[in-house]
């Protein structure tokens, strides 16, 4: 399952300028005006269900590893098989393991954006095993060998012509560019692959630490026949999935499946406790959970400890002007949008990505839709600063005295502060470069009113522009490469204000 160019460009920025240029792109990119509301409807209905979810999963940051036992050993009581994999690498071992095991030919896959991050379906084909995805939007994607453009709905991306294009590559013969009739053929020609899988794969949204419960959320039928016919069922669960408590489910499932497509919930939500029983007619034989760490308990303790809040419902890519306008597959990432632009580089502690947080207007619209209160544009800007660093990121252990925000009074919508430590990940400052120095000497004079005051007065003299608009300046042409510069009015506030206080003039 290797995956093609879909947005050629060696950089973001390349990336973006084609898919702009795009206009099948663009014309498909209008389906994500049906959801750029559902997360400002979620806000204005209930409040205070962001700020429940809020508590709730920064709760299970507080102690990850204890919540982590704790499912541990409830998912072992029930009958399931947990394995730990520290990386991508051990996670597809151990999938690779149980396959060889079980003599699999055929592994059918519910949508996972964790088997997406390990790459697994190229590892389980590169040994011959046939991979098939389920989930329309990432069967659309897999054929037309793509990677999924949306974590929702993956074949955004595609205008309707273009999907049928696609599948007919898998038809006997053309087939009608139309909804249902497409969804009804891709229902017929995935069937016979349910019955012969040995094998089902499936992601993990939501998995209760007290009673081992594992909650899978879908609006196709696809997932519960991958977790309940083949006789091994494997679910991936990067480790930031895990919730305290089943009833936590009362609260964040909602809250998933409304900022994500605007539904009170989900078609499908299959709740699984453990394999298949004696008295029970359907369901696997045998359950393995595999619990993905990939750098993610590096983040813990730091000041970005607040994306593994993550709840991957894909608002703050509806919303996002950037994400928008390029699609998913234009950060050259399995995670896209906002919360892409600060996981990839982390994951990846540097590797991947260093450019993605720069693509980004910090406009806050992801910050004020995420459903669970993570501050996503201060997280951008942060991770900017780090990134500035040479070489990869890398991790400080969690410093003494980190103080957990469980408790504290906040208003609503206030969110959560960041760990108190503020620890960043780069270990070295950045290279004293020449935007650094004029920064540098920037904060310096803003630093007094003096100095202030002499600055300001130096830029009105630029405001003699008629249009009052700068285009590309040189010392800031990095910015006014795509955007006007608007220059200082002629006259300060304080000198009109003066004006108006003494008399000489009205407003």
């Amino acid at each position: 399952m290797t995956h093609g160019i879909v947005t050629p460009g060696e950089s973001f920025a390349e990336r973006a300028t084609n898919a702009v240029a795009n206009p099948d792109l663009q014309r498909a990119l209008r389906n994500l005006d049906i959801r750029l509301h559902t997360a400002r409807a979620v806000a204005d209905t209930t409040p205070e269900m962001k700020d429940q979810a809020a508590e709730l999963r920064r709760e299970v940051l507080a102690d990850l590893d204890g919540w982590l036992d704790t499912l541990e050993a409830s998912l072992t009581r029930v009958g399931a098989t947990v394995h730990r994999a520290d990386t991508p690498a051990d996670a597809r071992r151990i999938v690779l393991d149980l396959a060889n095991r079980e003599g699999a030919h055929t592994i059918v896959k519910s949508k996972s954006m964790a088997t997406e991050e390990i790459d697994l379906g190229a590892a389980l084909e590169s040994v011959g095993i046939e991979v098939v995805e389920t989930d329309l939007g990432e069967y659309i994607v897999q054929v037309a060998d793509e990677r999924p453009s949306h974590m929702i709905t993956p074949a955004i991306h595609k205008t309707l012509d273009q999907i049928a294009s696609v599948l007919e590559t898998r038809a006997d013969g053309p087939l009608p560019v139309e909804r249902e009739a497409l969804a009804a053929w891709t229902h017929d020609h995935l069937r016979p692959a349910f019955l012969r899988a040995e094998i089902g794969i499936s992601g993990v949204n939501f998995a209760a630490a007290d009673t081992g419960t594992i909650t899978i959320v879908t609006n196709e039928g696809n997932g519960r026949l991958c977790t309940t016919w083949p006789r091994v069922h494997i679910a991936l669960m990067p480790i930031e999935k895990v919730i305290a408590r089943f009833g936590d489910l009362a609260t964040l499932l909602p809250l998933l499946t409304r900022s994500a497509t605007g539904q009170s919930l989900s078609n499908y939500v299959s709740m699984l406790t453990g394999p298949r029983r004696d008295d029970e007619s359907d369901g696997p034989d045998e359950l393995h959970v595999v619990f993905l760490d990939h750098n993610r308990k590096a983040l813990v303790g730091t000041a970005y400890e607040e994306i593994l809040a993550c709840i991957r419902c894909g608002a703050c890519l509806n919303v996002c002007p950037v994400y928008r306008k390029v699609s998913g597959h234009a950060y050259d990432a399995v995670y896209s949008g906002p919360m892409g632009k600060i996981l990839t580089p982390l994951l990846s502690l540097g590797e991947e990505g260093r450019d993605l947080p720069g693509a980004s207007s910090l406009c806050g619209a992801c910050t004020e839709a995420c459903p669970v209160e993570i501050p996503l544009a201060d997280l951008l800007v942060r991770l900017r600063a780090d990134l500035r660093a040479p070489g990869p990121l890398l991790p400080l252990p969690a410093p003494a005295g980190l103080t957990s925000p469980i408790g504290h009074h906040r208003l609503p919508g206030e969110g959560f502060a960041w760990p108190t430590s503020q620890a960043p990940l780069a270990s070295r400052p950045p290279p004293r470069s020449t935007r650094h120095m004029v920064f540098g000497a920037w904060s310096r004079v803003w630093s007094s009113p003096a100095g202030y005051r002499a600055s300001a007065a130096a830029a009105r003299l630029g405001g003699l522009s008629p249009s009052g608009w700068a285009r590309r300046v040189p010392l800031v042409k990095g910015w006014t490469a795509t955007r006007d510069l608007p220059l200082p009015d002629r006259r300060s506030f304080r000198a009109r204000w003066a004006a108006r206080e003494s008399g000489a003039e009205r407003w």
